[in-house]
């Protein structure tokens, strides 16, 4: 028999899921596990024990499963009628959802805004009858080398321009790191080898710098798990500092960190934010992203290192 996960979006959704995957495998210990998620997440799904297959499903509408339908489904991946008819499609057995006005034949969760990621997926699974730990987030490292390992790791993408602290900002903390005396890494997918050029050269950094686009999502991982230092924006890659347990400095608007940001009282993990909340998907800088300095930055990432804070 088997638990059929939806969770088809990206690295920092699969990582705020974590704990409410481990609810389900403990609840279901005998159970075969399986989420569908993107392919290209499957490096980073290995190192979440609690799955036991990846179903690669690159997004709604191309959930396709195979075999006898499974004796429950969960949706982790939101609230919306598209997702529930994904699942409901499988035939399974029984369905653990949120609810949606538009499919009301579906019974579930009422859907809470604001809230916590984390805390949204343990509600659903709690409301299934399963036990959730908000703080279990932590994965194994994975088992390959650090391209870079002790490095600062700096990340100036993201997902939409909303969520993107200038790149001249980022060169200027990079620049400083390392005439301190930090070895800086760029890193970011191949779509962004460009800003991280641009970052780089601004910085006065060698093209060695440069490791965007150049590193698999296994290389990635090992890199944040073994850096000495993550700043980033509200991503991905912020999440996997918190799953590793890497320390790091976050630059969170539009989005507030209440609901996307690592635990609070984790003191590896240093947020800024100026208390604006707009559109996280927005075509221009966030008003509120843009009133941290880097002079902010640079002294958060200092602190850090300074104080050594190890990767507890």
């Amino acid at each position: 028999m088997s638990v059929l996960a939806l969770r088809a979006l990206g690295i920092g959704d699969l990582l705020t899921a974590v704990p409410a995957l481990r609810g389900l495998r403990q609840a279901h210990p005998e159970e075969r596990l399986v989420l569908a998620a993107p392919e290209w997440l499957r490096d980073l799904v290995e190192l979440v024990d609690a799955v036991d297959e990846l179903l690669p499903t690159p997004g709604l509408g191309a959930l396709h499963w195979p075999g006898p339908p499974p004796r429950l489904a969960v949706n982790l991946h939101g609230n919306g009628p598209e997702s529930i008819r994904d699942l409901t499609a499988v035939l399974p057995d029984a369905l653990l959802t949120h609810r949606n006005p538009a499919v009301p034949e579906i019974p579930g969760l009422d859907w809470t805004p604001g809230i916590h990621e984390v805390d949204r997926w343990c509600r659903l699974v709690e409301y299934g009858q399963c036990s959730a730990d908000r703080r279990d987030l932590r994965i194994s490292p994975p088992p390959g080398p650090s391209p870079a390992p002790g490095a600062v790791v700096v990340h100036p993408g993201a997902a939409f321009p909303a969520r993107r602290w200038p790149p001249e900002r980022f060169a200027e903390v990079a620049r400083d790191l390392a005439a301190a005396g930090q070895r800086v890494v760029l890193t970011g997918a191949a779509a962004e080898r460009g800003l991280a050029e641009e970052v780089a050269t601004l910085a006065g950094l060698g093209p060695e710098a440069v490791l965007a686009g150049r590193t698999g999502l296994a290389e990635l991982a090992a890199l944040v798990a073994e850096a000495a230092l993550v700043v980033c924006g509200d991503t991905g890659v912020g999440h996997l500092s918190t799953a590793f347990g890497t320390p790091s400095v976050l630059l969170f608007g539009p989005t507030p960190p209440r609901c996307w940001g690592p635990p609070p009282d984790a003191p590896q993990h240093v947020v800024l934010w100026v208390g604006d909340v707009g559109d996280p998907h927005g075509t221009e800088p966030d008003a509120g992203l843009l009133l941290l300095s880097p002079d902010r930055v640079l002294a958060a990432a200092q602190s850090v290192l300074r104080q050594g804070v190890s990767h507890g």
